[in-house]
């Protein structure tokens, strides 16, 4: 499994710290927040083999970023990596699972996958998302990976008219169709779409800032029950204002 120098990517922010896993206990209990977060609170269908533990079986092939409050003892906050010469041993990505790859098979050498963002309930200030995003970035930089995707998740309560929404709006700011990935259940767009004001969420607002691409129409995912949107990060042109906010908060 690759590693990176502890001095690289580990860092602290008041009682917070952010690092790779380093340990099976460390997994265990990442994987036991994204039980309560994605099936108690989001009513995901995990049905997992260890009761209250989401784990599939990409996670022995990824690393784990963790954020841990050292005053409390506790991980609060994860989100899992999948490098390319994993996803070769395993393979495929995750996203794979859910969209044709096809024309985005050219990355695949300096593609980073990542995945699985939560945040424990009660640390949704902005903090440890932060200390993941910078942990990501040290990450990707100490590699040399150039390119990071993932599926931006929105919820479904509504029936999936916002997710619909919100495809509709980010249209014109879709990457080039070169680019383009196609869902293997795609959300029936045009049955759902309405014109009430779209809400993005947080997280898919935040890759948006930094300069990250929706690589095409949304998917269908049944088990999670939201719609997902991939979406693909060139490093080397991440927004010079994120970039800079990147930097004074590894600083702190």
């Amino acid at each position: 499994m690759l590693r990176v120098a502890p001095q690289v990517i580990e860092q602290k922010s008041r009682n917070l710290w952010v690092g790779l896993a380093s340990s099976e206990s460390e997994i265990l209990e990442a994987q036991k927040l994204r039980y309560r977060v994605f099936a108690d609170e989001m009513g995901a269908r995990l049905n997992p083999r260890t009761p209250g533990v989401d784990r599939d079986h990409f996670d022995a092939h990824c690393q784990h970023l963790i954020v841990r409050d050292e005053a409390q003892g506790r991980i609060v906050g994860t989100y899992r990596i999948l490098t390319p010469e994993a996803a070769r041993k395993i393979g495929s990505y995750y996203s794979e699972t859910e969209f044709d790859l096809t024309r985005l098979q050219h990355l695949r050498e300096r593609l980073v996958e990542v995945g699985r963002s939560c945040i424990d309930a009660d640390y949704r200030t902005g903090a440890v998302i932060t200390l993941l995003w910078s942990g990501l970035s040290r990450f990707m930089q100490a590699n040399g990976y150039e390119y990071m995707m993932g599926c931006a998740s929105i919820g479904m309560a509504d029936g999936g008219h916002n997710a619909a929404n919100i495809y509709e709006s980010l249209r014109e700011r879709l990457a080039p169709v070169e680019y383009h990935v196609f869902p293997r259940t795609p959300l029936p767009v045009e049955a759902l779409v309405t014109e009430v004001k779209a809400e993005i969420p947080p997280l898919l607002k935040g890759y948006l800032r930094a300069g990250a691409q929706v690589c095409g129409a949304p998917a269908w995912d049944p088990d999670f029950n939201t719609a997902d949107l991939l979406i693909l990060l060139n490093m080397a042109r991440v927004d010079s204002r994120y970039a800079k906010h990147f930097v004074e908060r590894q600083g702190a």
